[in-house]
């Protein structure tokens, strides 16, 4: 079992050189929050994630995945047109 300060570590790691904050929320769930650092931009907030499933390195390697899939494809939809 991965601890919440460990999994918490790991997350906010994986999206350098972006700013990332991990949240546990009281329940268990988590809060994450993915800001670009010169402009404090949020790129990305997900809450209520459940560390339930997080139990291996496989496992929050494929959330982190999607979750930057999930912030590619925001970029590309919200790019201006020419």
């Amino acid at each position: 079992m991965i601890s919440a300060l460990e999994l918490r570590h790991i997350i906010e790691c994986s999206f350098l050189p972006l700013s990332c904050s991990c949240t546990v929320n009281v329940d268990g769930s988590l809060m994450i929050k993915v800001t670009e650092p010169s402009s404090g931009r949020v790129e990305l907030l997900v809450t209520g994630v459940s560390t339930t499933p997080l139990t291996s390195s496989r496992a929050i390697a494929d959330l982190v995945s999607e979750l930057r899939s999930e912030m590619a494809g925001r970029k590309i939809g919200f790019e201006p047109r020419g």
